[in-house]
């Protein structure tokens, strides 16, 4: 399965996701932005790559939706409400992950 973390910068939330993630269980994971300063920014091609779509906000869904509408026909996306206030590798970030990543992928 191909899993997809979209947050707004690629700094930190998704990043962190795409660093715990990628490899587990035979997945392929990546990491993108939404926003023009992002690390690595989300293309429509990482959105047909993708088989789920983890969205650390409404707003990234909503963005997506507005950019990407017709590659996000048919895909699963789940917004996991996750607010920027944690680190990089934040160990809070990394336990609510492993929880939603144990619900939705596992």
């Amino acid at each position: 399965m191909n899993i997809l973390f979209i947050c707004s910068q690629n700094k930190r939330r998704s990043l962190t996701a795409e660093k715990m993630f990628d490899g587990v269980g035979g997945h392929s994971v990546r990491s993108a932005g939404t926003e023009n300063n992002s690390r690595v920014k989300v293309t429509p091609g990482m959105i047909g790559w993708a088989d789920l779509i983890f969205c650390f906000e409404k707003k990234h869904l909503r963005r997506l939706k507005e950019k990407y509408s017709d590659e996000l026909s048919g895909k699963r996306v789940i917004t996991l409400n996750i607010q920027d206030d944690y680190s990089y590798m934040d160990e809070e970030l990394q336990e609510i992950l492993k929880s939603y990543y144990d619900e939705y992928v596992f």
